[in-house]
């Protein structure tokens, strides 16, 4: 069977995009062996195929936290996570362009009501692009928004995407502007990917397909009401609007990525024990003492990382929800989760690619690709040192590095 009948007969065309948690994950999962088929092109491509984002919007995994009172599901950090965890299984690019692309519903809840249903007028819309900001992009001040000149990398799923954002730092008459409290302020921007101009710069050991080509632009005019600020929340994001305000959403939904790797590494691993037998002894992989210890340890790894996760993202979630401020314990514990999540599962893979042995490097097997793609979402900063500083000196009564990692935001 092709690809794309396999492609036809998963998903039809005409099929409604679901709008509940139950129906999105199913479709998910629906979708998951043909971006499993697909992997191999995807990476090559270095980029998403066009179908291969249109059968994306059809799980309605774009309009995840879009809420319930502009008619989308509203799903819960709990439930974001099981989606992109599904996906994950399927092909990590895809998942990680996912995961990305669904922040158009958070990053709509900073922005003014009206000006949010202007630029969005549809509810499967995608978002790209980079928001912390860098030495090489920055916001001038001018009557009505902002002149921007600005050169940002890793916008994943820029090749595709709907809406382009971008962070900067502002400035006033050249010279930096600063909160009260001495902090940069720091913006985001808004605007249409043709305004941008996008650098095919994404030529990288893993994650390839995700396309996070480096985008620019200057002297770009922005209107102040296409921008915003996490501290500052314009629309259904303002305080006391239970989790949909907590500025590290978009942080939040994160882990589904690695942990969807992982399960697809040890699912594909426990497939080939059930059939493979050793070339020089003749034992079958089943009753290997090796096999079965190394899938055990796979399991147990993934099992404590994902309950981690899970277990703090419910906890942080059931505190907002209602009206009750997050503890420090509480912030720290689902950032530490979250990096866990990305070096467990880094593990996990490259402990069935040994187990596996010269298996693990011919193609079609998937592990090579696997391990490459965790190694490089694990450079990301959600999994760098200075998150687990962060929660470290949060825990102490220090200061953080990163206090936008805990939720914390100007």
């Amino acid at each position: 069977m092709t690809t794309t009948a396999v492609l036809q007969s998963t998903i039809r065309p005409d099929d409604p995009v679901p709008n509940t948690f139950e129906g999105i994950l199913a479709r998910a999962e629906e979708a998951a062996p043909v971006l499993l088929a697909r992997g191999e092109e995807i990476e090559r491509a270095r980029r998403l195929p066009a179908d291969v984002v249109e059968l994306m919007r059809s799980t309605g995994v774009f309009r995840m936290a879009m809420p319930k009172s502009w008619g989308g599901p509203q799903l819960t950090s709990l439930e974001q996570n099981r989606v992109i965890e599904a996906l994950a299984t399927g092909d990590s690019a895809a998942a990680w362009c996912a995961m990305i692309g669904m922040d158009t519903w958070i990053y709509a809840g900073y922005l003014d009501e009206d000006v949010a249903r202007r630029l969005l007028p549809r509810p499967d819309m995608i978002t790209a692009g980079s928001i912390l900001p860098n030495p090489r992009s920055r916001a001038e001040r001018v009557p009505g928004g902002y002149r921007v000149t600005g050169h940002w990398q890793f916008g994943s799923g820029v090749t595709h995407c709907d809406v382009l954002a971008a962070g900067v730092l502002v400035h006033d008459g050249g010279e930096l502007e600063l909160h009260a409290d001495g902090s940069p302020n720091w913006r985001v921007v808004v605007g249409r990917p043709e305004q941008f101009e996008i650098i095919d710069t994404w030529f990288t050991t893993g994650l390839a397909g995700s396309g996070s080509q480096d985008y620019k632009v200057t002297d770009l005019f922005v209107p102040e009401e296409h921008t915003f600020s996490f501290g500052q929340p314009l629309g259904y994001a303002r305080p006391g609007a239970g989790a949909i305000s907590a500025p590290d959403a978009i942080l939040r939904n994160m882990p589904g990525v690695p942990l969807g790797v992982a399960r697809a590494a040890i699912d594909h691993v426990r497939g080939m024990a059930a059939t493979r037998v050793n070339g020089v002894t003749g034992q079958p992989w089943s009753d290997n003492y090796r096999i079965q210890l190394g899938i055990a340890e796979a399991e147990m790894e993934l099992a404590g990382a994902r309950a981690a996760v899970f277990d703090s993202l419910r906890s942080q979630w059931d505190t907002l929800e209602s009206a009750r401020p997050l503890t420090i314990d509480q912030r720290a514990l689902t950032a530490l989760a979250r990096v866990n999540s990305f070096r467990v599962a880094r593990s996990v893979v490259a402990g069935l690619y040994d187990l596996v042995a010269t298996s693990a490097i011919y193609r079609p097997s998937p592990l090579d690709r696997w391990l490459r793609d965790l190694t490089t979402m694990n450079q990301h900063i959600v999994a760098q040192d200075q998150i687990m500083q962060s929660a470290g000196a949060a825990l102490v009564g220090g200061t953080p590095q990163v206090p936008f990692s805990l939720g914390i935001a100007n």
